[in-house]
C-alpha cells in the first residue's frame, strides 16, 4: 500500500535517516522499533508532511507521491496517533472525531454529526457518549477519539506511536483489540513500541532502524528479543570519550525510597564523591522527574535523601543550591540561559547576590572576572563575554549553562541530557568536563537517552522503566545488550 525506497533526511551534521526503505501493506501490523535517536520520529514525520526527505521516494498504491503536509497525508489516508492524544477538551466527543473536516459547510448539521459519529464507534465496537465534552475522558478514551478521527479521514495507514506509555493494562488491551478490527478491515498499521512484549504480541512484522539506517526488517515468527535487541544496540562507542578511572570518595548522597505519585517508586542508590552514576532509561522512563525532585522543582511525595550523613528534605531548589546540589536541564533555550543576554550574565543568575552591592548594583566586573575564568577553563569559543548567550553554537551554549551551575559550587551535580543537540565534537569537550569534575570530587548523576554515552562515562548504571527502577549496574558488567534488556522490561533479580 504505502513504499518508502532510499528516504534520506540530514539536520546540520546529523543524518537522521540514511538510505532506508519501508513497505506497509494492507491488514498487516508492522512493528518498527530503534533506541532513541534511531530515526523513527523523523520518519514518522516524513510520513506525515511535517519534513521532507531530503532524497528517496514514496508510493501509494506503487504510484509516486509527495506529502507537503499534514493536510495532504490526510488526503492519501495517512493519519498518526501518539503517546499524548491531540484532544480539544472543551469540544465533544464528536466535534473532535470531525474536527479535521473542512466539508461541512458553515451550519452543522448536528443531528447528521452525532450519528455520524456514533456509527464510527459502532464500526470500532466502542461505546462513548459522543455529545460530552472530551475533557472527561480517561487517555485510553482520548485515544480511541484519535482513531476515529482517523477513520472519518478514510486511513488506509495508521501510525501509532508509542500508544500504549500512558494507558493501563485494561486500556492496552482495549487499543489492541481496535488495532485487531482495524487489521481485518484492511488498514496499513505501523506500530511503534518500546515495549518488546507489545511487539511480539500485535505485530506481523518488525523492523529494525539503528543511527538512522534500516537493519533488518523480518516476519515476526523470524525475530526474537534477543534478536531484535542485538539489531538496535550494534553501534560503535568509539566516537565518545571514555571517563578515567577516579578513586571513589565518601559517599555523598544517599536515596532510600525515594516516592512521587504516579511519577516514580521506590528509588534507591548512592552517589560518592569522584562517582558518575549513569541514569539509564528510554522515554517516559521518568529519569528527568529524579533530578527534578533532588532539585526541588517538583519534590518527591516521600522518601529518605541523607546528605553527607544527615537527613535532608528538599522542597525548592532554593534549598537545594544552599545544600550544594545543582541541576543542568536537557532543554538549555528554554529553561537553562537567558538567550538575549550575555555569557556574563548568565552565569552569575544563580549566585546574583553575590556580585551586588549594598545598593543593590551589579559588580560588573567581578562578574565579568568570574565569566572570565569559566571562559577559559571550559573553552568557550566567543569573542568576549559580553557576547549574546543566543548567538553561540549549542556547543558554547552548554558549557555556559555548566558555567553558570559551577559557579554555585555544588558537591553534587546533575546532568540532565548535557550533549542533547551538540555536535560530536563538542561532545567530546563536555565528556572530558565531567571526567574533569569527578576528579575534583563532585558527585555526578548523568541522565542520558544515548546509551554510549552512558556506558562510556558511568562508573555505575541505574536503568528506570515507566517509574521504576529496573536494576543497578557497575561499569565492569554493563553493556549495551544487559542495559537494553533492563530498558525493555527484564527487570534484573
Amino acid at each position: 500500500m504505502l513504499e518508502m525506497r532510499h528516504i534520506a533526511k540530514r539536520f546540520d551534521t546529523t543524518h537522521a535517516l540514511d538510505d532506508v526503505a519501508l513497505a506497509l501493506y494492507p491488514g498487516e501490523i508492522h512493528a518498527l522499533l530503534g533506541e532513541n535517536g534511531a530515526g523513527k520520529s523523523t520518519l514518522i514525520k516524513i510520513m506525515t508532511g511535517i519534513y521532507q526527505p531530503d532524497q528517496g521516494e514514496i508510493l501509494l498504491d506503487g504510484k509516486p507521491i509527495r506529502i507537503r503536509n499534514s493536510v495532504e497525508a490526510q488526503a492519501h489516508g495517512i493519519a498518526a496517533i501518539y503517546q499524548e492524544p491531540m484532544i480539544f477538551p472543551d469540544l465533544t466527543v464528536a466535534e473532535n472525531i470531525f474536527i479535521s473536516h473542512r466539508n461541512r459547510g458553515s451550519l452543522l448539521n448536528w443531528g447528521k454529526l452525532y450519528h455520524d459519529a456514533d456509527a464510527i464507534l459502532a464500526q470500532l465496537d466502542v461505546k462513548l457518549d459522543v455529545r460530552m465534552p472530551a475533557r472527561g475522558l480517561t487517555l485510553g478514551a482520548q485515544q480511541i477519539v484519535e482513531i476515529a478521527k482517523a477513520i472519518s479521514l478514510r486511513v488506509r495507514v495508521l501510525i501509532m506511536d508509542e500508544p500504549t506509555a500512558a494507558l493501563s493494562a485494561h486500556e492496552v488491551r482495549q487499543l489492541f483489540k481496535l488495532a485487531a478490527t482495524l487489521r481485518s478491515q484492511g488498514v496499513a498499521i505501523l506500530f511503534i513500541s518500546h515495549r518488546m512484549e507489545e511487539v511480539f504480541e500485535i505485530a506481523d512484522r518488525v523492523t529494525v532502524f539503528r543511527d538512522g539506517k534500516l537493519i533488518s526488517s523480518k516476519p515476526r515468527q523470524e525475530v526474537t528479543t534477543e534478536s531484535a535487541i542485538r539489531d538496535m544496540v550494534g553501534r560503535q562507542m568509539d566516537e565518545f570519550f571514555a571517563k578515567s578511572q577516579v578513586e571513589r570518595g565518601d559517599l555523598l548522597i544517599a536515596v532510600r525510597q525515594l516516592h512521587k505519585e504516579n511519577v516514580f517508586t521506590n528509588l534507591n542508590f548512592d552517589v560518592h564523591r569522584g562517582e558518575v552514576l549513569g541514569f539509564a532509561g528510554l522515554v517516559g522512563a521518568r529519569r528527568t522527574d529524579v533530578g527534578l525532585a533532588l532539585f526541588g522543582v517538583e519534590p518527591a511525595d516521600s522518601g529518605d535523601i541523607q546528605l553527607q550523613g544527615k537527613t535532608v528534605k528538599i522542597r525548592a531548589p532554593e534549598q537545594a543550591l544552599k545544600l550544594g546540589i545543582a541541576y543542568v536541564t536537557e532543554d538549555r533555550r528554554q529553561l537553562g540561559l537567558t538567550m538575549p543576554m550575555s555569557i556574563a550574565t548568565n552565569i552569575s543568575l544563580p549566585m546574583l547576590r553575590e556580585y551586588l552591592t549594598a545598593l543593590g548594583l551589579i559588580k560588573r566586573e567581578a562578574e565579568v572576572a568570574t565569566a572570565e575564568q569559566y571562559r577559559q577553563r571550559l573553552s568557550i569559543r566567543a569573542a568576549s563575554v559580553q557576547a549574546e548567550v543566543g548567538k553561540l553554537s549549542g556547543g558554547n551554549q552548554q558549557k555556559t549553562m555548566l558555567s553558570k551551575w559551577l559557579n554555585t559550587r555544588p558537591q553534587l551535580l546533575i546532568l540532565d541530557e548535557p550533549t542533547r543537540g551538540i555536535d560530536v565534537g563538542a561532545k567530546a569537550e563536555v565528556h572530558h568536563i565531567i571526567n574533569d569534575l569527578a576528579a575534583q570530587g563532585l558527585g555526578i548523576i548523568l541522565i542520558s537517552s544515548d546509551l554510549p554515552e552512558v556506558l562510556a562515562m558511568s562508573d555505575r548504571i541505574l536503568v528506570m522503566r515507566e517509574g521504576r527502577q529496573m536494576g543497578t549496574f557497575s561499569r565492569a558488567e554493563a553493556n549495551q545488550e544487559k542495559i537494553l534488556t533492563a530498558m525493555m522490561g527484564q527487570e534484573r533479580e
